[in-house]
């Protein structure tokens, strides 16, 4: 028997690399290191490589759509988790490689394709305008409301950004962003972004912390932070644009909005992989369904085959019908 405990750690420590995919994976085995344990009477700790079985993995996945509620695409990334871990298991415990070999074999479940959601421009106006510009959280709120349309940041992103991350340069105002995998981008963004983060700056204060963005009581700005404050200023920004009503707009929202409104205007799928700092341009690909302009180009230039001209002819049964108080009369034989 082997026990799971150093090997988790070992993974989750060397494998990955990312903050936040850390945490989304040490979640998913805490999920998993929890159902494990009650349906086979032992502590978490005492936990062993050979229980990792694909009739447990199976049942763990059961339990946490019908049990939990959640959907296939949560059961989808949490077999992604235990998938990497078993990938990464195969070279420290070759003895195992026939049970993991059974785990890897587990399918994905198939889920809906929707289209992106993202806001119109009479939407992000209205939410720009939300904020109080006479408030010192309004003017925190409306610069990093506008950094997310303009810059797509993620959220994670976003509320990491540090001071020595953001650079001046005359009209327009460079950040520099480390994004998944320790990937860094440079973005040059506009004036008026750059005026709306001079003017938080000028009010921000000194803090401990090398964040821009900062809470009321001068803390790192957190994700549920940030996603607070969006949907604050969505209902606000829902009375002066009713397409906002009712609507779930979270920080993801601002990023595709701006991988819209590049692909619009650029129309080159590749310069919005860079803005946004895919790894793959294969996951850029989503905005191509969504993206108007691409389908009218394709109306545009083709032309569609003509129909038959013909007129109908009403009989008189069938006008009669559908006149009040009068009973059609019979069909004519033959």
């Amino acid at each position: 028997m082997t026990p799971i405990a150093p090997h988790i750690t070992a993974f989750l420590r060397e494998r990955l690399t990312g903050e936040n995919t850390r945490a989304a994976y040490a979640y998913a085995f805490q999920l998993l290191f929890t159902f494990a344990s009650r349906r086979l009477g032992v502590a978490p700790s005492d936990l062993q490589i050979e229980h990792l079985d694909a009739p447990l993995v199976l049942a763990f996945l059961d339990h946490i759509q019908h049990e939990r509620g959640n959907g296939a695409r949560t059961r989808n990334t949490r077999l992604a988790a235990v998938r990497s871990f078993l990938h990464f298991l195969e070279y420290r415990v070759p003895a195992a490689l026939d049970q993991i070999r059974r785990v890897l074999a587990i399918p994905v479940q198939r889920t809906d394709t929707r289209l992106v959601p993202h806001l119109s421009a009479a939407d992000s106006r209205a939410v720009l305008d939300a904020p109080d510009p006479a408030s010192r959280l309004g003017i925190r709120d409306r610069a990093m409301l506008y950094l997310g349309l303009t810059g797509g940041l993620r959220v994670s992103e976003l509320v990491g950004l540090r001071l020595d991350a953001v650079r001046f340069d005359g009209r327009y105002v460079e950040i520099r962003v480390r994004g998944k995998g320790r990937k860094e981008r440079a973005l040059l963004l506009w004036k008026e972004v750059g005026d709306s983060i001079r003017a938080w700056l000028a009010i921000r204060g000194t803090a401990a912390c090398p964040e821009v963005f900062l809470t009321a009581t001068a803390h790192p700005m957190t994700r549920a932070g940030f996603t607070y404050v969006l949907r604050k200023h969505v209902r606000v920004a829902a009375a002066a644009c009713p397409s906002l009503t009712g609507r779930r707009v979270s920080p993801h929202t601002l990023r595709h909005t701006c991988a819209l409104n590049t692909l619009q205007a650029t129309g080159d799928i590749r310069k919005v992989s860079l803005w946004l700092g895919h790894a793959h341009q294969s996951t850029t690909e989503i905005y191509l369904q969504t993206d108007p302009t691409e389908k009218i180009a394709a109306i545009e230039s083709s032309v569609p085959l003509r129909l038959r001209p013909g007129r109908f002819q009403p009989s008189d049964r069938l006008i009669a019908s559908l006149m009040p108080g009068k009973t059609p009369p019979p069909p004519v034989p033959g």
